[in-house]
C-alpha cells in the first residue's frame, strides 16, 4: 500500500449539525470542540443547532468549519489512521497546519478568527463575486479573464473546473463570455472574490497578525496551497500569501501522488475534494470522514 493523505474541506461546504456525530462518539474530536468554545463561546452550538444562513456568514463559517475539520482528522488518528502528508483546500489549510502540529490547536483556532473577521472586512471593502467554470481548459479560461479588468483565475480545481473571481459588474459578461466559448460558469455562493488582489488588504493584517506567533516545523508534510508543495522557508509568508493567490489544487493532489500517495481521505465537511480527486486521478482511492457512519466504515 502506498501513503495516505488527509485532505481538510473549505469554506462552501458547510451545513448545521456538522460534526455533531463525531463530537458525540469520539473523545478526540470533542477536545476540538470544547477548545473552540473554550475561545469563542458557542462554536460548537453554531456548527449543530444554528442556521444555514448564520454559518453561511464568513466569521462564523471559518471557525465553524475549520472546528469540524479538525475534530474528524483527530476522529481518524484516534482509529489508530497515520497519514502520511496532510492539505486543506483555502481555509481548510488552517486545519492542515494545527493537525500536522505546525501551531496548537489554539493558535490555529485563533488564527482562523483572525482570518474570517479579516476576509469579512475585505470582501466588504472591496466587494466582488466568484464563478467556477467548466468544460474550458486554464489556458482558455486565463485568456478570457486576461479581457476582464480585475478579474482572475483563482481556484485551480481539477482538469475539468477552474473558479474565477471578478467584480460583481463583471460577472454576467464574464460569464457570458465563457459560454460563447463553449464553457459553463456558475455563480458561487460566497460573500467575496477570495484569493484574489481583492483580498490584500485581508493578507496584510493576517501577516501582521501572525507577527508574534511561533510556527513549529510540521511533524508530516503539509502542502501549500500557494506553492502545491510541502511547506518550507517562511511559513508565515506562505499563509499570507494564500489568501491573495491561487489555490492551486490539482497541482497539490499531482504531488502528492508522485511522492506516493494513493489514498485520500477528506476529512470535515462534505464530499468536494472527494468529488475533485477522482477527476484529477481516478486510479486513487478519495474517501471522506464527516460523520460517524464514515468513520466506522473507515477500512484502510
Amino acid at each position: 500500500m502506498g501513503k495516505i493523505a488527509l485532505v481538510f474541506s473549505g469554506q462552501g461546504a458547510q451545513y448545521v449539525g456538522m460534526g455533531k456525530e463525531l463530537c458525540e462518539n469520539s473523545s478526540a474530536a470533542k477536545a476540538v470542540f470544547d477548545t473552540a468554545d473554550s475561545i469563542r463561546p458557542e462554536t460548537s452550538k453554531q456548527c449543530f443547532d444554528s442556521t444555514i444562513e448564520e454559518l453561511s456568514v464568513t466569521v462564523n463559517t471559518q471557525p465553524c468549519v475549520f472546528t469540524a475539520d479538525l475534530a474528524a482528522a483527530r476522529a481518524v488518528a484516534e482509529k489508530g489512521i497515520k497519514p502520511d502528508c496532510a492539505a486543506g483546500f483555502s481555509l481548510g489549510e488552517i486545519a492542515a497546519v494545527a493537525f500536522g502540529g505546525m501551531l496548537s490547536d489554539e493558535e490555529a483556532f485563533r488564527l482562523v478568527c483572525r482570518r474570517g473577521e479579516l476576509m469579512d472586512k475585505a470582501a466588504k471593502q472591496n466587494p466582488g463575486t466568484m464563478l467556477a467554470v467548466m468544460k474550458l481548459s486554464a489556458d482558455k479560461i486565463e485568456e478570457i479573464c486576461s479581457q476582464f479588468d480585475n478579474t482572475y483565475p483563482v481556484n485551480y480545481n481539477s482538469p475539468a473546473q477552474t473558479v474565477v473571481a471578478t467584480s460583481e459588474e463583471n460577472a454576467e459578461p464574464l460569464a457570458q463570455a465563457f459560454a460563447d466559448a463553449k464553457g459553463r460558469a456558475k455563480r458561487l455562493a460566497v460573500s467575496g472574490a477570495f484569493h484574489s488582489p481583492f483580498m490584500s488588504q485581508a493578507a496584510d493584517g493576517l501577516l501582521e497578525y501572525m507577527q508574534d506567533i511561533e510556527f513549529n516545523k510540521p511533524e508530516i508534510p503539509v502542502y501549500s496551497n500557494h506553492t502545491a508543495k510541502p511547506y518550507e522557508g517562511d511559513y508565515k509568508a506562505l499563509l499570507k500569501a494564500q489568501i491573495e493567490n491561487p489555490v492551486r489544487w490539482q497541482t497539490i493532489v499531482e504531488n502528492m501522488i508522485e511522492s506516493g500517495v494513493d489514498t485520500f481521505i477528506e476529512v470535515g465537511v462534505g464530499k468536494t475534494l472527494t468529488g475533485l480527486i477522482k477527476r484529477i486521478n481516478s486510479d486513487v482511492k478519495a474517501i471522506k470522514v464527516e460523520n460517524l457512519a464514515d468513520l466506522e466504515a473507515l477500512d484502510i
